[in-house]
Parts: C-alpha cells; sequence; structure tokens
C-alpha cells in the first residue's frame, strides 16, 4: 500500500514536469501556460490508459462478478489517490495559467477556480472520501469485477483532453476535431452511461435474474450509490452532446467562419 501510494506520489506530478520540460524544449514558441496546460492533458490521458487498462484485466478476469478477485482492484486505487489529489491542484495551475495577464489577486484567482469547477472537485473529493473507503475496506472481498467496470469508466478521458488542446490550438474546424468529438461521445455513452446497465446486466447473469430484477434484488444502498456516481455523468454527457450539436450545426458552422 505505502510503496504503491508514493509511486503515485511521485509519477503524476514526475510525468507533468516532464511533460511540460519537453513541450517547451519541443516548442519553444509556446507560451508557458500553453505547455502546462497541454501537460496537464497528458497526465489525465495517461492515467485514464492506465485505469482502463486495469479495468479490462480485472473484468476480464473475474468470471464470477462476486466473488472472484484480481490485486489490481485494490491495488490501483492506491495508485489513483494521489492521481486525485494531483489534478486537483493541476486544475488550480490551470486557471491560475488562464488568469495570471489579469493580475488578479490570489484570493479571486481562488474563489473563481473553486466556482468554476465545483463539480469535478465535488467529484474528486467524494472519490476520496467516500468511494476509497468503500473499495478498500467496507465492501469486503467482494465485488472485484465491479470496481473493473468503474476503472473502464476512464476510456473516454483522453478524447476529451484531445479536444480540449485542439480547441486550445484554434482547431475546431478541422476534421480531426469532428472525428475526437464522435469518438468522445462514443466512449462516454459507453462508458460511464451504459456501463452502469452493463453492471446490472452482469449480476443479474451470475444470479439468474433478468436486468430489471436486479435493482430491487440488491441493496438499496447499492441503487443509490449507482444514482450518485451516473447522475453526474449524464450531466456532463448532456454537455458534450449540446456542444457536438453545435459543432454540426450548418448555421452555426457558418456563422463562427
Amino acid at each position: 500500500m505505502l510503496l504503491t501510494l508514493a509511486s503515485g506520489s511521485l509519477f503524476f506530478p514526475g510525468l507533468f514536469a516532464l511533460s511540460t520540460w519537453a513541450l517547451r524544449r519541443s516548442r519553444p514558441e509556446w507560451t508557458f501556460s500553453d505547455c502546462v496546460m497541454i501537460g496537464t492533458r497528458v497526465v489525465s490521458s495517461v492515467q485514464a490508459v492506465l485505469a482502463t487498462g486495469s479495468g479490462i484485466l480485472i473484468v476480464r478476469s473475474c468470471s464470477n462478478v462476486i466473488s472472484d478477485r484480481h490485486w489490481l482492484a485494490r491495488e490501483y486505487v492506491w495508485f489513483i489517490i494521489p492521481y486525485m489529489v494531483y489534478d486537483i491542484w493541476a486544475m488550480y495551475l490551470c486557471e491560475w495559467c488562464r488568469t495570471s495577464d489579469q493580475n488578479l489577486r490570489c484570493t479571486l484567482i481562488f474563489r473563481n477556480f473553486l466556482s468554476q469547477n465545483r463539480l469535478m472537485i465535488t467529484h474528486h473529493v467524494v472519490i476520496l472520501l467516500i468511494l476509497v473507503p468503500v473499495a478498500q475496506k467496507l465492501r469486503g472481498d467482494l465485488g472485484d469485477f465491479f470496481v473493473g467496470c468503474i476503472f473502464t469508466a476512464e476510456l473516454s478521458t483522453p478524447f476529451v483532453s484531445l479536444g480540449r488542446i485542439l480547441i486550445q490550438h484554434k482547431q475546431q474546424h478541422t476534421l480531426l476535431f469532428k472525428v475526437n468529438g464522435i469518438l468522445t461521445l462514443v466512449t462516454f455513452l459507453i462508458c460511464r452511461i451504459l456501463l452502469f446497465p452493463f453492471m446490472y446486466w452482469s449480476y443479474g447473469q451470475q444470479m439468474g435474474l433478468s436486468l430489471f430484477q436486479v435493482p430491487f434484488n440488491i441493496p438499496f444502498h447499492c441503487n443509490v450509490a449507482n444514482g450518485f456516481l451516473m447522475a453526474p455523468q449524464i450531466y456532463w454527457f448532456s454537455l458534450l452532446c449540446k456542444k457536438a450539436a453545435r459543432l454540426f450545426d450548418p448555421a452555426q458552422a457558418k456563422k463562427n467562419g
């Protein structure tokens, strides 16, 4: 546990520092702010690939979705704790970079950071204070399969990160941006929304229940927890759909062009 926590504490800030340094060296025409923001996207994408890969390994190894075990289901949770702490700091650093030329006081920058990122910050805090204890202690020795499923929710993150990088460099008109937008919607829908019916269906297959019977045959708090996890995903997906609608709206595209 301690070794994994220490590894994550070194890996994510170290990867960010390395990415930022490499960008500064390879793209001297870019500003420090550009390099910082892209560096944070690189780290987010790497973490997403690691989480998704871990999730797939766990899911594939658990033929019994209730009792089968895989060491990554617990070990990667320890690894992701430093990432969540790092990511809150990275979001604040990006906010500081965006507003550094406005000569704002640190307290105002911090208030702007909290107001503009309150949902994401809440998401990270809930993971650290609630989901981590549940995943590591409260669930006992059951449910590694479902932990693996939750890890795969990160699959859409690299596409989200690439979209933000393209926006940062004003590449919204490119084919790459539109293809990436479609991939973002598809991966987000599959791995962050349809993931929950899939987990219910998998449990039903194990227990001989239909998908619609499962919610009435599991503890009430499991349904509540899944609802809390799914609600922000639906909200974020609605925002992505609105952005996609504007992107592929001919009238809007003509106006922007």
